[in-house]
């Protein structure tokens, strides 16, 4: 038996592999650099339809960058001042100075980029790792968020689905490194289909250009040299949010989030579990919940509309701000 037949292989891989997206910026985007203490982030813009209008930021999930959220972000530029950020070690920000990838690490780096811009308060929006970030961003920081919109967000599971256990692994040190070796010879296209199986409720809704954009993304991502250590840490950091008990638990800060919150959940979410959404309804305490039965875990990506809608909805229920 080959490296890469073993079992579970292709499905670390797959989750270890960034997600899908486009390379560069989309028509009518904007990146930027921002020089912060002890980071630097890469910041995508899409100016808004007139001026005047409310902040929001974008933060992405484990393996992602700010393009995930380039399918949603023109859906709403007539409502709210779109930013999304590449949080640490991920799209084209360079890891940070303290080597700190863990939760409260990605969200200082989030309040961080808030307080040096004096953009706060902004719809918070997270997907997936970038979830339990903003969900700590709005329970430590309650001046700097009017809402918090959630996409399948990785909060504490008691029964962890079996297809996200291989993220878990990538916490135990040297299976990143592992990995890496055993996996050296896969093509960017394999890696970018087990990416899109994992991550989409329906892969066949990706484009042949999308396809494409995210083969090169890909083959660009895994050239970076800290990829791989990028990943490690960071899945070491969700894992470890997970078991942190006490005020400090993801579940006790959701309990303090002030903010209106919308709740988004894909039925064929591979990565966090359908059967969350309820608890979540029940630990935000203004919530609102959005299914969608054939979403997977980027809802954002697979049903930008369906997403748009929902915001629109609840800046309606605030009187549109």
């Amino acid at each position: 038996m080959s490296s890469t037949e073993l079992p579970g292989v292709r499905a670390v891989a797959a989750a270890v592999s960034p997600a899908v997206s486009a390379v560069g910026a989309a028509g009518g985007e904007e990146l930027r650099s921002v020089a912060l203490p002890g980071l630097t982030l890469t910041v995508r813009s899409r100016p808004p339809e007139r001026t005047g209008l409310p902040p929001a930021l974008y933060v992405h999930g484990l393996g992602g960058s700010s393009q995930n959220w380039s399918a949603l972000m023109p859906l709403l530029q007539d409502v709210v001042e779109g930013e999304a950020v590449d949080l640490p070690g991920f799209g084209d920000s360079p890891p940070p100075d303290d080597g700190n990838y863990s939760v409260t690490g990605h969200a200082r780096a989030v309040i961080r980029f808030l307080d040096a811009g004096e953009r706060g308060p902004v719809h918070l929006f997270g997907n997936s790792l970038g979830g339990a970030v903003a969900t700590r961003v709005a329970a430590v920081r309650p001046d700097l968020v009017r809402t918090l919109t959630l996409v399948s967000p990785a909060l504490p599971e008691i029964r962890v689905q079996r297809s996200a256990m291989p993220t878990g692994l990538l916490a135990v040190p040297g299976v990143a490194g592992l990995f890496a070796r055993m996996t050296r010879d896969w093509s960017a296209e394999d890696r970018t289909r087990g990416v899109m199986a994992l991550c989409y409720g329906d892969p066949a809704r990706v484009s042949a250009s999308g396809f494409r954009a995210a083969v090169a993304e890909m083959e660009r991502r895994m050239e970076l040299p800290y990829f791989w250590d990028a990943m490690a840490r960071s899945a070491r950091g969700i894992v470890d949010a997970y078991t942190l008990g006490g005020q400090h638990g993801l579940w006790r800060q959701a309990e303090r989030v002030l903010a209106p919150t919308q709740l988004v959940y894909g039925g064929r979410d591979q990565l966090v579990s359908y059967r969350m959404a309820r608890k979540a309804s029940a630990a935000f305490r203004d919530a609102r919940l959005l299914t969608l039965p054939d979403a997977g875990h980027v809802a954002m990506m697979e049903y930008p509309e369906a997403v748009a809608q929902a915001f629109r909805e609840l800046l309606d229920e605030r009187g549109g701000s």
